[in-house]
């Protein structure tokens, strides 16, 4: 049986369907992904369809374009890992008494 960590993260059989997730998540069609990343049309569709899966350095390109950390891409408890990555850039930029009232709120939503 899998702990609780093992099973947040992405399986590696996974990847072209997470990659379809957050392609879809952000509006972005497969063709235009690959092609914005360097390569040839169809790239992207390979990669969903599980018939390869990037390079490292492709991968980071992937990354980069969808604005998101490798992390949060095989972080699949992570729905909507760039609408995260702003609110902590917001909460990051205010007072410490903005932080607090923000933790409290969120205590209060769980």
């Amino acid at each position: 049986m899998k702990d609780d960590y093992s099973m947040s993260f992405l399986e590696f059989n996974q990847f072209g369907d997470r990659l379809a997730e957050l392609r879809i998540e952000y509006g972005i069609s497969a063709r235009d992904l690959s092609l914005s990343i360097g390569q040839n049309e169809h790239y992207i569709n390979q990669i969903e369809n599980h018939y390869f899966y990037p390079s490292m350095q492709a991968f980071i390109y992937i990354c980069e374009y969808l604005n998101i950390t490798p992390c949060h891409f095989f972080n699949i408890e992570i729905n909507s890992p760039y609408e995260i990555d702003i609110i902590i850039q917001q909460i990051s930029e205010m007072s410490p008494d903005s932080r607090k009232l923000i933790k409290l709120l969120s205590l209060c939503l769980e």
